[in-house]
């Protein structure tokens, strides 16, 4: 499957899920004072950027030391990508997003402050934006700039939403948020199609 900077925008706007991570942000930002929340936001998308940017300049070495394929990488990332959008089109089914970043006890006391864990990673960089760069880079080097630019982009609108997250927590409906949820879903189930088909077509030389 051949991306350009479009397709690549979207599929990483839609795996990093910002709308659907409005409430875990807001619930792991609670211990911290208001003046400094929109700075912890900005300084963990900022790490999630540059973890992005080093797979995707890494990838395709990474790919070497592992002595994975190009073709393996886009079947198993196909398969994630619709476990993922499974999830977000009907709850309690596939891997959900909204869940992953979430406390591991329910008693447990969430840090004052999150750091790099589990805000910039898993919740914005995690593995399926991770392996989404990857094949990225792996399948169309030459295209490396437009990766970087979509990568920017992706993280930019979603700094924009999660900067905006309490504002948006009271004035959008939960029912209107699920509705666009799962309509990001099916795209991103349409796509992961596409690319696990492509990866059965190279795999077999059908």
């Amino acid at each position: 499957m051949q991306h350009d900077l479009l397709s690549a925008f979207i599929v990483l706007l839609i795996v990093t899920d910002p709308l659907g991570n409005v409430p875990v942000v807001l619930s792991l930002l609670k211990g911290v004072p208001r003046a400094r929340r929109l700075w912890v936001i900005t300084r963990e998308y900022l790490i999630a950027t540059g973890l992005l940017l080093l797979f995707m300049v890494a990838g395709e070495r990474l790919l070497r030391a592992m002595r994975l394929s190009e073709v393996s990488l886009e079947i198993s990332g196909g398969v994630i990508l619709f476990l993922i959008a499974l999830g977000m089109v009907f709850p309690g089914m596939g891997v959900n997003m909204a869940q992953r970043a979430a406390p591991s006890e329910p008693g447990s006391e969430a840090p004052a402050e999150p750091l790099l864990v589990p805000l910039a990673t898993p919740l914005i960089a995690g593995p399926s934006a991770l392996a989404t760069v990857v094949l990225l880079a792996s399948r169309q080097p030459e295209q490396a700039s437009a990766w970087g630019a979509a990568i920017v982009l992706a993280m930019g609108c979603g700094w924009c939403v999660l900067a905006m997250a309490e504002h948006l927590s009271h004035r959008l409906n939960p029912v209107a948020l699920r509705a666009m949820e799962r309509f990001m879903g099916l795209l991103l189930s349409a796509m992961a199609v596409e690319m696990l088909t492509s990866g059965l077509r190279r795999a077999f030389g059908v």
